[in-house]
């Protein structure tokens, strides 16, 4: 009977693994499928372009690629020496229509004393002739305004503190006004986007816990989820000639879930972490419900198995001891 007992215990041990292994192979693949995760994340950063608001050459670039700037830092200058020239102009025009006012308005005051010598008609033209002669003055004021402000603009400074990236600038090169000459990563505005398939997406909730990992650097980086995307490109939706949908022709029966952006906010950046735009990232999101329950499931199943296995180790040793 005993050498019975002894391979029937064999066989329930056995049996024993195999069930407690598929019970874990489950758990461990329904905790795969549901919690939201991904390796396909990017880091992302707002990018200031910057143009000019006055054309010329450049004389002077005051920074290099790569070179972190602060706000207000010269980025490069526009020689300003017609600049300077138009504003003196504008300044001449001002002073000789300042003149002519006065002389305007002077002759208004001289002919409304003696009206009763002069026509109406006459004193009307006297009096137009200073009102336009007032706004001419006016207008000069402004040309002589936007010429200051022109000048002003030939120093270009960066509006934000950041890195100066893609840096193809120098003496020399003609700058036009509005076309970007200078690019600035804002430093302050860096995000991580993850890719998450949509069948995760109803365990994604903003305001979640994110875990971020990035490829080369092993601190973790803690965030949240800021939003989630409500929106992809969909390659039926295009127009065809002849305005009409274009639909693709063919269907693949192999469906890949579609992939959502999710935008993480950065809550703490660890020591050594250095962002920089473009960078992989894996972003794993700690959901609230089902998955936290899942969680405590499998560490109760653990627990459980490794005390039924301690137990069944205890029994096969007091039979052995017995025979």
């Amino acid at each position: 009977m005993k050498p019975f007992f002894s391979l029937l215990g064999r066989y329930a041990l056995t049996l024993s693994a195999v069930m407690v292994a598929t019970f874990l192979a489950f758990v461990m693949w329904k905790y795969y499928a549901q919690t939201p995760w991904t390796r396909d994340g990017r880091v992302r950063a707002d990018v200031v372009q910057i143009a000019p608001d006055v054309s010329g050459p450049i004389n002077r670039v005051a920074v290099s690629d790569n070179q972190w700037v602060n706000r207000g830092d010269v980025l490069y200058s526009v020689d300003p020496r017609w600049l300077q020239l138009a504003v003196a102009s504008a300044q001449a025009d001002v002073d000789a229509k300042r003149h002519e006012m006065q002389m305007r308005q002077d002759a208004a005051a001289r002919r409304a004393r003696i009206k009763g010598v002069i026509s109406g008609e006459d004193l009307q033209q006297t009096d137009s002739a200073a009102s336009i002669a007032a706004a001419n003055y006016q207008a000069a004021l402004a040309a002589l305004e936007l010429a200051r402000l022109n000048l002003s603009h030939a120093t270009v400074r960066s509006p934000v503190a950041g890195y100066v990236t893609h840096l193809r600038l120098n003496a020399g090169d003609y700058a036009t006004a509005g076309v970007t000459k200078v690019a600035i990563i804002d430093a302050s505005s860096f995000w991580v986007v993850g890719y998450f398939e949509e069948t995760k997406l109803r365990h994604i909730r903003v305001g979640n816990t994110a875990q971020i990992a990035l490829m080369g650097f092993e601190p973790a980086i803690t965030g949240h989820v800021e939003s989630i995307g409500h929106g992809i490109g969909d390659s039926n939706d295009e127009t065809g000639g002849l305005g009409l949908p274009d639909v693709e022709p063919t269907f693949s029966w192999v469906r890949l879930a579609q992939r959502i952006p999710v935008r993480i906010h950065i809550d703490s950046l660890p020591q050594g972490v250095e962002l920089m735009a473009g960078l992989s990232a894996s972003v794993s999101i700690t959901p609230r419900g089902d998955i936290t329950s899942w969680s405590g499931m499998f560490k109760h199943a653990t627990d459980s198995i490794t005390a039924f296995t301690g137990t069944l180790n205890s029994a096969a040793k007091e039979q052995s001891t017995a025979q």
